[in-house]
């Protein structure tokens, strides 16, 4: 799974406010021919995003190119279950990387458009956002 080899901090403030708006950057097909671009803001876990990594490749049989855009830099802290309150923040559980509408979550090239776009649709019920697939080619 995804996380950052080193942090400059352990744990980090949630910034929801970071979700707000839509994407200025990522929000073209940069290296492929489609994608999956993202409708909604929200949360991705590494977990997610390699269960849609395999989806796709799995699908696509190892033939064509996938990119993956999105990198999960934050962490995410948990308290352990019958703490009380107070005693601080909890220890890091897992990484998210934060999504905002427009963002194009995953490239792909080297196949059909109806494999792209089927492979592309089981990455995306893997995923807690609504996305849309995108061809380059179609205007």
């Amino acid at each position: 799974m995804l996380q950052p080899k080193k942090q400059k901090f352990r744990r980090e403030f949630r910034n929801r406010s970071g979700l707000k708006g839509k994407s200025m950057r990522g929000n073209k097909v940069s290296f492929g021919t489609y994608g999956l671009k993202a409708q909604a803001a929200g949360e991705i876990t590494s977990r997610q995003i390699e269960a849609a990594r395999r989806a796709m490749t799995r699908f696509i049989k190892r033939g064509g190119r996938i990119w993956i855009n999105i990198f999960p830099h934050m962490s995410v802290t948990k308290k352990a279950s019958e703490v009380p309150m107070g005693s601080g923040k909890g220890v890091p559980d897992h990484f998210v990387a934060q999504v905002r509408p427009g963002r194009v979550l995953f490239e792909m090239e080297g196949v059909t458009p109806e494999i792209a776009k089927e492979a592309m649709k089981l990455a995306a019920y893997k995923l807690p956002v609504q996305c849309k697939f995108i061809d380059i080619n179609v205007k």
